[in-house]
């Protein structure tokens, strides 16, 4: 379900707001990110909202190719929970 904590500026911001983002295998469901995030660290979940981050083009000399895409999820916790996903 889950694969790793998405770790960027951006979603360390997001903590500051009770959201942590997690990258996800594509074809994984709302209700299995919420019940993997609840088994793994304890905590409710409030919310839990999916991104589908496109593939971008990339050049290597004159070849062409792609970059793959991949999921995210970006999750709510219920006020006052905290999740230690940052390595110390």
């Amino acid at each position: 379900m889950l694969k790793q904590p998405h770790i960027t500026e951006k979603s360390t911001d997001l903590t500051k707001v009770n959201q942590y983002v997690f990258r996800v295998f594509s074809n994984t469901t709302k209700a299995e990110i919420r019940k993997a995030v609840q088994d793994i660290y304890g905590v409710h979940v409030e919310k839990v909202s999916k991104i589908k981050m496109p593939g971008k083009k990339r050049r290597r000399g004159r070849q062409i190719g792609w970059r793959s895409g991949y999921t995210k999820a970006v999750v709510k916790l219920r006020k006052g929970e905290i999740i230690e996903v940052l390595p110390h």
